[in-house]
């Protein structure tokens, strides 16, 4: 609340009057140490932000099940501090206009070469500073009490749905963090902490990945685990573009899937997915907006209308503002082509009883950089591969399966050749020829809270392998089903 003081010192004697001078003084201080979350009180001076938001939709049909995805936006956030929790004051508003008028968005209304999918709103006075945590809050979907959009695609499912291509309208269950804030620590935001200085514009998109947010239960309800990455952009909207081409031909790649990838490394000899999305029935992608002076590795991988595989081509080091030209993918041969599929089993315990967890699984090969390096590259998971999963029930665990145990099954549907690599060098890229010899992969898993806004789960969290059931190295061929080593988590909450 804005409060004011009037003090009238004229008639007082030089005593009195510097004793209510410093009373003042301690109440101007009192009122700025007390300023709460979302104030704009200036102290250093202040800049002015502008808050977008993009997703380019991977998984919307007909490369997945959904027609749209929608969230209703009621705050966006930041904090200077690394470490402040929920509670913690000095949270700053970047959009005070969602307070009063939240927006619901459908995170898959932007067509795949499209920029932003919407203006979330700007804060005009925000105070100088280097932001190093974000956070999104969402309008529970039972109203919570507060403002609520004046229209509701999602009808009676709340306020955060999935609608799927049949027409079907799903609840998107949400956890405990969509009221207290789906955090973007500093280890999402690319380009490191947003700074603002005095009288300085800054342009901050958020990625709201949709595709990898939902979580899809054996009993068919849909939970929300965020996967968000944010960054400062250039106003100008420069990304990544290109055409996928097939090497033959020279032609886009007609019917099927054609699914892109943005990397970057994730330690040291490990590239994780950023951003994702598929062609258009050109083949023309483009990423935007970017981060300002970010360097990505692409990954592209494709499936045309007769079901015909390609390689995965994997460009490295590409700047974002470049227009990568006609990009080849190079069919597989041989008696049976088609994808290869890696399908296995997750299981969850905590101690002496099962567990319920999320996961993420997803495939990798290692590709060879000119100087010899070896770089593990995430291969973009074809449509209908079962990737997101809740491992929340013990029936038809297969019989390896730890006791007391709860189980899932994962299948991802992968191309059985190995990648074509190309570096981008001078404005330039020259993609080298599939390796001959074995396909070989891993499979990843990351292990989630259930409902708990991507907290991780589990100890470790993490679990990567590169043998089959029989302890042998992970061999696909093409058209064939190859089954990975059975996924144990342990120490689960």
């Amino acid at each position: 609340m804005a409060r004011s003081f009037q003090i009238k010192l004229k008639s007082l004697s030089p005593v009195v009057w510097i004793g209510s001078l410093a009373i003042l003084l301690v109440l101007i201080a009192a009122l700025e140490s007390c300023s709460g979350s979302g104030s704009s009180m200036q102290t250093a001076g202040t800049g002015s932000i502008n808050v977008s938001i993009t997703d380019p939709p991977s998984c919307k049909f007909p490369n997945g099940d959904f027609q749209h995805v929608y969230v209703t936006i009621r705050s966006v956030q930041a904090h200077t501090s690394a470490t402040a929790d929920d509670n913690s004051p000095g949270w700053q508003e970047l959009a005070p206009q969602l307070n009063s008028q939240p927006m619901q968005i459908d995170l898959f209304a932007a067509g795949p070469n499209a920029c932003l999918l919407t203006m979330l709103g700007s804060n005009t006075a925000l105070p100088t500073g280097t932001y190093q945590q974000i956070r999104l809050l969402l309008v529970p979907n039972d109203g919570g009490g507060g403002p609520v959009p004046a229209s509701n695609a999602c009808g009676d499912q709340g306020f955060n749905c999935a609608i799927l291509q049949d027409g079907s309208v799903h609840e998107l269950q949400l956890s405990s963090q969509a009221n207290t804030g789906l955090k973007i620590p500093p280890g999402q935001i690319e380009g490191g902490p947003i700074t603002v200085a005095a009288g300085q514009d800054v342009d901050l998109n958020i990625d709201f990945n949709a595709c990898a947010s939902i979580i899809q239960e054996g009993n068919g309800n849909f939970r929300l685990k965020p996967v968000l990455t944010a960054g400062q952009v250039s106003t100008n909207n420069t990304g990544i573009s290109g055409q996928v081409v097939d090497a033959t031909t020279m032609q886009p790649i007609s019917g099927g899937t054609v699914l892109i990838a943005l990397e970057q490394l994730e330690g040291s000899q490990t590239d994780v997915i950023f951003m994702q999305t598929a062609a258009d029935s050109g083949g023309n992608f483009n990423f935007c907006p970017l981060p300002t002076a970010a360097t990505f590795d692409v990954v592209v991988v494709a499936i045309n209308g007769a079901g015909l595989a390609y390689n995965a081509t994997v460009a490295v080091g590409v700047l974002g503002g470049t227009n990568m030209g006609a990009i080849p993918l190079t069919p597989e041969t041989g008696a049976t082509p088609g994808p290869a599929t890696l399908q296995g089993f997750v299981t969850a315990t905590n101690a002496s009883a099962a567990a319920t967890i999320d996961v993420s699984v997803s495939a990798l090969q290692t590709v060879t950089l000119p100087g010899g390096a070896n770089l593990a590259v995430t291969i973009p998971v074809e449509s209908n591969s079962t990737s997101n999963i809740s491992v929340d029930s013990n029936t038809d665990c297969p019989a390896t399966a730890p006791a007391n145990t709860n189980c899932a099954e994962y299948a991802l549907i992968e191309p059985a050749s190995n990648p074509s690599v190309g570096v981008f060098a001078s404005g330039k890229i020259s993609y080298s020829a599939p390796a001959s010899g074995d396909v070989l992969y891993s499979v990843g898993a990351n292990a989630f809270v259930p409902l708990g806004g991507g907290a991780a789960d589990c100890s470790p969290p993490s679990i990567t392998t590169s043998l089959d059931t029989n302890g042998n190295p992970l061999k696909v061929n093409p058209g064939a089903t190859v089954t990975p080593q059975e996924l144990d988590f342990r120490n689960c909450s």
